[in-house]
């Protein structure tokens, strides 16, 4: 089995601020890490190779530096990567991301299975996975949990839902999406680790993808962010202090001063 995992260089969220005057991210300084949610398609993956055989392809869309996180993969047990990196590429949205990652998976040949985190950290739209498979014309699966068979031309699935699991069959070729649910990821292995230092991912660029400017980068997003900011506090603030039912009474009063209306039993 052929499974290709995309994977994302983050800035690690733990350590992110906001520019007060610029309104964007500071990158300068901040560690990047791989998307952790991604770390969980990296394990899914392993698992499957394990019962299937076959091989592991980690894609990444980035900059030149995103190939540190193509690296740890391979110290996790990959086989193979492969970085598309463009100028291009800068200022892509969701919709021109899949259209990149699409064809550098189409790049690899007849690949079985596709494998995601359920979203980015730095995005959180949860929309690249089942873009990817829009555009590839792929059976998926979002949130899967756990296997419950891996069985040739199938995978049957567990999808997490609100109140519980789904029991899926995916027909392959297929895409599936993962939540943290689906396992701990393993830490990389000494000769993963010695492999990785040596390893040079192959690198593509729209051209080589067979894409045009118009459909990558900014030009070929539909949406652009125009400001990221953090929330100022505003509005009227209460400590409301003493027993339970005293709080609870301070709390009705308050509601009935800012003629809110409450329905209930």
């Amino acid at each position: 089995m052929k499974i290709a995992v995309c994977i994302k260089q983050v800035p690690d969220t733990a350590n992110v601020k906001l520019d007060p005057e610029t309104h964007t991210l500071k990158r300068e300084g901040v560690e990047s890490i791989i998307n952790p949610f991604d770390l969980f398609a990296l394990e899914a993956a392993l698992r499957i190779k394990e019962q299937a055989g076959g091989e592991i392809v980690a894609v990444s869309m980035g900059p030149p530096q995103a190939e540190e996180v193509l690296k740890e993969a391979i110290g996790y047990g990959v086989d193979e990567c492969l970085l598309l990196s463009d100028r291009a590429f800068a200022g892509a949205d969701t919709w021109a991301t899949t259209a990149a990652l699409a064809a550098g998976i189409q790049s690899l040949g007849d690949v079985d299975l596709v494998v995601c985190g359920k979203q980015a950290v730095d995005g959180d739209t949860a929309q690249v996975g089942p873009g990817i498979a829009r555009r590839l014309g792929l059976p998926h699966v979002a949130f899967v949990k756990g296997f419950r068979e891996v069985a040739e031309g199938r995978l049957v699935l567990e999808r997490q839902m609100d109140d519980g699991f789904d029991v899926v069959a995916l027909p392959l070729p297929g895409l599936i999406t993962v939540v943290r649910e689906v396992g701990e990821p393993r830490p990389p292995s000494l000769k993963g680790k010695m492999r990785a230092k040596k390893y040079q991912a192959p690198v593509m660029g729209a051209a080589e993808l067979g894409l045009t400017p118009e459909q990558v980068g900014l030009a070929g997003s539909y949406t652009q962010v125009v400001k990221v900011f953090a929330p100022s506090a505003s509005g009227d603030r209460r400590m409301l202090e003493g027993t339970p039912e005293e709080t609870g009474a301070q709390v009705i009063d308050a509601l009935v001063d800012n003629q809110v209306i409450m329905l209930g039993s």
